[in-house]
């Protein structure tokens, strides 16, 4: 975990990203996120949703099974990196081919917002201190998030 300074913009804009996560997941949408790194980093957050965790499934074909008949909108929030990039096209190809709505407005968000600092969900975790109010330079508050 790398110790930066992050502008209030970019802490305000999360906190924007987190707020409508926490409404999509009200208005019943399923969110997937990779493992349970990533859970974690999303609740640390401040997202108090439900979350559907890839890796919990036997991989493409089961997790399509078990969500196909879903009607709410299916939001892909996988990580950034070679596997990531892969099972959401993956994914998002079998999932609209079964009529599913799948967006990855969010993936691109937070990638956006971050200027493509975030490449895992789980990197989050570094932005936590400055959604949490801690100010300045102190890193030994770090502890305390």
């Amino acid at each position: 975990m790398g110790y930066h300074s992050v502008n209030d913009t970019t802490v305000e804009r999360l906190r924007e990203f987190i707020n409508m996560l926490n409404e999509e997941s009200e208005n019943g949408s399923v969110i997937v996120v990779e493992g349970k790194r990533d859970v974690q980093a999303l609740y640390r957050a401040g997202f108090n949703g439900n979350l559907t965790v890839f890796n919990h499934f036997k991989g493409v074909t089961h997790f399509v099974d078990n969500h196909y008949q879903t009607r709410n909108k299916i939001i892909l929030l996988l990580d950034m990196d070679r596997t990531g990039k892969y099972l959401t096209s993956r994914l998002l190809r079998q999932l609209q081919y079964k009529g599913n709505n799948v967006s990855l407005s969010y993936k691109k968000a937070l990638a956006k917002i971050s200027n493509g600092k975030i490449r895992h969900v789980e990197d989050l975790v570094m932005y936590i201190p400055h959604l949490a109010g801690i100010q300045r330079t102190r890193r030994d508050l770090y502890f305390y998030v």
